[in-house]
Parts: structure tokens; sequence; C-alpha cells
């Protein structure tokens, strides 16, 4: 099923098909990078604020799970949709439409009443925080030919370092202000989206595409039931039903078929959402698994670092969240420096080798880590995770904008952010599962040890330190030093993979044109 699209018009007279010069590139990516900060900002500020919003909101554990669930599902799905859009349509239109979604979606957030409101207006966040996130790096690979993109990728890695692991920071301050409140979790991102669009419409100068297409309906539904099928069983299986179930056969199967449907689709599709024969191409699968991997090594490592100083170390969301920034630095400057040197070189392949070679000895040093290990070493540990990860996000997408045409940069992108965030949500709720069940087994260990009934004045969720007794609460500080330290352990062999697969990328010379 596909639809004729009217052909695009220009949204103003400064879209025009000149080189943009430095100075334009860097006013156009302040706005880019304003987006970015929120987009990402909205998946993690809400982190150590969900206690007291549900509390407020008389919301249960399921309603913890969805608030989650429903922004990565609604990302994850809608990545390739906007990236495919942005080869068919204008980019700068389009980014600001993502960034109006977001706006209202945020600003309904903060004024829901119940759950219900909450998880359907997150739904909707999702949509415009991928829109923005995919849209934000097609921009810049708009602006700018490959050989110049590494310069101006790395400042990326460094905001994204920054509202990645700042937004539990910033959500724990929030809610901890009295004459705030969580509501403003929601709104503080308003502003900086607000900003944005009005930086990017005066800067921003990208030639629109004017083309009559066929628009894959039919694909963009069915891409979007498969993602969406396997990702709530991958979050909800362990808690909600058994991993081996009747409701995992129907999932898993349902998001099998829906996929292989798919892929029929897009082969039969004039304009594929994603377009098979991109697969063709060694560096766009390699990079696709690679950022499989990464992704689930990521999300973990932000999401896990700090629930273990909270639980682990008994520190506040404010001071954990400062705790993290060994691996902020890390990351922000290893994407910066890689992305300068990148630009004098042209190679970009070494960085990624590094990479995802120090990514897997950071997260293997992360899995030693204990309730008692002295934070100089974390730093370290942490330092190199985060070196890891800025030398590896953005050159993987580089990598595959390196090898496509220009006219599908878009979807060649999103493809690369697509599968990191599909990575990210399935590992951080299997290594979520994992960090369940190995804190539950070594607290009962610790509780059997110090003659403690098990169960004893603990109840099911994560425990509140501050109201146990005193005689226990090492008890459960030891448990959760070992578990998180066992989901890093974990999650260094796919790091390795990651290593493994971009040793088979082909480095190819940064092209120094668009084309």
């Amino acid at each position: 099923m596909t639809a004729t699209a009217t052909p695009t018009v220009s949204t103003g007279a400064a879209d025009t098909d000149q080189p943009m010069t430095h100075r334009q590139v860097m006013e156009a990516l302040s706005g880019l990078l304003l987006g970015l900060f929120v987009a990402v900002l909205s998946s993690t500020v809400v982190s150590n604020a969900l206690p007291r919003i549900l509390t407020d909101l008389h919301g249960g554990q399921s309603a913890y799970t969805w608030v989650i669930t429903a922004t990565l599902l609604t990302l994850t799905a809608s990545t390739p949709i906007w990236g495919k859009l942005s080869d068919l349509a204008s980019k700068k239109l389009l980014l600001q439409i993502a960034l109006v979604i977001y706006i209202a979606s945020s600003a309904l957030a903060g004024l829901s009443q119940n759950t219900g409101q909450l998880i359907a207006c997150r739904a909707l966040q999702g949509i415009g925080a991928g829109g923005v996130t995919a849209l934000a790096q097609i921009c810049l690979a708009a602006m700018v030919p490959p050989r110049e993109r590494g310069r101006y990728s790395g400042y990326f890695g460094a905001v994204f370092a920054l509202a990645t692991i700042g937004g539990p920071l910033i959500g724990g301050v929030i809610v901890d202000t009295s004459w705030l409140g969580w509501r403003w979790c929601f709104y503080v991102g308003i502003p900086f989206a607000l900003a944005a669009i009005l930086v990017l419409q005066r800067t921003l100068k990208l030639p629109v595409v004017r083309r009559t297409v066929k628009i894959d309906y039919l694909g963009a539904l069915v891409i979007t039931g498969a993602v969406s099928l396997l990702m709530i069983w991958i979050t909800l299986a362990g808690k909600n039903w058994a991993w081996l179930s009747w409701q995992t056969a129907a999932m898993v199967g349902g998001g099998l078929l829906l996929g292989a449907l798919a892929v029929l689709v897009e082969r039969r599709a004039a304009e594929p959402i994603i377009p098979p024969h991109l697969f063709r191409h060694r560096t766009v699968t390699l990079s696709a698994l690679a950022s499989v991997l990464v992704g689930i090594g990521m999300y973990g490592a932000t999401t896990f670092l700090s629930q273990y100083f909270q639980l682990a170390r008994e520190k506040s969301p404010t001071v954990a969240g400062l705790m993290t920034l060994p691996m902020i630095l890390g990351l922000a400057v290893s994407s910066t420096v890689a992305g300068r040197l990148i630009t004098k070189y042209g190679r970009w392949k070494a960085y990624l080798v590094a990479g995802t070679l120090l990514l897997a000895v950071g997260f293997g040093l992360l899995g030693t880590a204990r309730a008692d290990t002295a934070y100089g070493l974390l730093s370290v540990y942490m330092a190199i995770t985060g070196i890891g990860l800025g030398l590896t996000m953005q050159n993987l997408v580089l990598a595959v904008q390196n090898t496509v045409p220009r006219a599908e940069l878009g979807a060649a992108s999103s493809v690369v952010t697509f599968f990191r965030t599909m990575g990210g949500a399935m590992g951080v709720s299997a290594l979520g599962a994992l960090m369940n069940n190995r804190v539950g087994h070594y607290l009962t260990e610790n509780l059997a040890a110090a003659h403690v009934p098990v169960g004893g004045a603990l109840g099911g969720g994560i425990p509140d330190l501050h109201k146990l007794p005193a005689p226990l609460v090492p008890l459960v500080t030891d448990a959760f030093g070992h578990g998180v330290g066992m989901v890093f352990l974990v999650a260094a062999p796919f790091a390795l993979l990651a290593f493994v697969t971009v040793l088979f990328i082909r480095e190819s010379v940064l092209r120094t044109g668009q084309d």
C-alpha cells in the first residue's frame, strides 16, 4: 500500500544549494545540538524522579515499566520513518515538526493527572525525540561532506554524553527541590526546544528535495508492528510473565513473522522505509550489527551506574549523577578529539577498533566493582568506558554516511540509530532482569550468613536504604554492588563482539564532496 506524495516546496529563500561556510555550520550546529540535548534528556531525566511521580499519580510497578517502555518503543519504531521522510522532504521542516511534537507532549506529560495520561504523553514524546535524534545527524550530513564531518560530529557525542548521564542528575535535583516538583522534569526541556526551533529557522540552510515519490505506508506499519512486539516482549518478559511462556512464544513468533513480512514489503515498495539494498553494502550491515552490540553496553552503562552509586554506595540521586562525571568527560573529550583527527587525516576505522576494544576493557573492569571499591579506581574504569563510547558512537554513523549516496543519507543514518536504540532498549531489559536475579541471590546469601530471615524487613521492590534497620544496610549494599558488577561483566562480551565486527569493516577514505 503506497500513496503518492506531493512535490516538496521550498521553506524559504534561505534554502539553497550553496555550501555552508564554517561559521554558518557552527551557527546551525548550535540549533541541532540544542534539539539533540532535549531529545536525549527526555529519556533520562525521569529515571530518578519516577518513584515520586508514581506515588503522586497512584501508579504501581506496571506503570513504572510502561512510562519507560512507551518512550523507547515509539522512539525506536519512528526512527527509520523520520529518516526516510528526510530523503523526501525538507529536513529543516521535519526537524522543527519533531521539536513541536516534543514540546506539546512534554507540556501534556507535565499536566498528567493519572498514569494512563502520562504513558500516552510519553509515547508521543518518544515520536518527537526519535525525529530529533535521527534528523540532527542527517542535517549535519547534508551540511558538510564526510571528510569535514568528523570535526562537527564530535560535538554530538559530547552533547549525547551530557544529556544521557546528566539527565538523572537534573531529575534528581528537580525532585529534591520543593518549589519545583516532578512536573518540571517534563517542562525543563521546553525552553531549549523553543530556542532550537528559532535558531534553526534563522541558521539552517539546506537544499529542499523536489520530487514526487511513493510513501511506503504499509512498510512503516509492518516495521513498527514488528519492533513493537519484540520491544514489548523484551521489556515485560521476566516481570509480567516468564521468559519461557506462551506469551513469549506468541510475541516473539509474531514479531519474527512481521519482520519477515516487512522484508517482503520493503522489497516491493517504490520508496521503502528501510531500503533492503542498503544492506548490500558491507559497511552498512556490519555497522548496524555493531550498533546493536554497542547500544546494549551504552544504555546499560548509563542505566546501571546510577543504581550502583545510589544502592551500593548509599549516595543521593544528585551525588550519584556527579559521580559519573569521569564517563561524561571521557566520552566528550574522546569524541571531540577523534572528530578533529578524522577530519585532518580522513581515516576513521582505527577509532572504531580502539573504541570498541576500550569499551570491552572498561566493562570488564567495571565488572570487578563492588560496594567498597575505591572511587579512584572506579573513575579510571568509567573514563575508559566513556572514551570507548566516544570513539565508537558517532563514527559508526560516519562510516555508513560515507558509504551511501547523498539521496539515501537519511535512511542509512537512521538505520544505525535504529539498531543502536533497539539494542540498547532490549539490552537494558535483559541486563535488568539479570541484575534483579543476581541481587536477589547475593542478598539471600548475605541474609542467611547474618542469620536474618529471608525477606524480613525487605519488600519486593527497590529498598529505601534510609528506612532499613542499620544492620541490614551493608548486606543490601553488598548485594547491589555484586549485582551491578555482574551486569557489566556480562555486557563486556557484547562490546568484544562489536570489536570483532568492526575489524571486518572496510575502510574507505572520507569523501571531500557531498555526492
